[in-house]
């Protein structure tokens, strides 16, 4: 459409432009690092805090 190729040779063309992936390297990108690992840290404190919650929490008194 005006004039562009389509969208699967402009994502294979950058594909190429980028690469190959590094032995070791999982997240090539850092501001993908950052959240992925903001986000599992987020999930695990809320995870504690609820198990907190239950087995210290004595519930409404009698």
């Amino acid at each position: 459409m005006f004039g562009r190729p389509p969208i699967e040779e402009r994502i294979a063309a950058r594909q190429r432009e980028r690469g190959e992936l590094k032995p070791g390297s999982v997240f090539p990108h850092g501001p993908a690092k950052m959240l992925f690992f903001v986000s599992i840290g987020v999930v695990v404190v809320t995870h504690i805090i609820a198990l907190c919650m239950y087995f210290v929490d004595a519930g409404p008194a009698r």
